[in-house]
């Protein structure tokens, strides 16, 4: 069995629209904020055989934020 962990940063969606989102840009290194898209493809890869060796890890999806 293996055990991993997402954890995102902020997602663009339409559910964030409301946001001020131009101010917290500026607290993510990469200055833009993840794709659902790419939040999916982390997940199919941890999903998929080409992840078999990777267990017990956290992956922070969130441009540099927390770095």
């Amino acid at each position: 069995m293996r055990v991993n962990s997402v954890h995102p940063g902020i997602i663009d969606t339409p559910m964030m629209a409301d946001q001020p989102l131009d101010a917290m840009t500026d607290r993510v290194p990469l200055r833009r904020y993840a794709s659902a898209d790419e939040v999916a493809k982390l997940v199919l890869w941890l999903a998929g055989d080409e992840s078999g060796y990777a267990t017990g890890a956290e992956f922070t999806l969130d441009g540099g934020q927390t770095a």
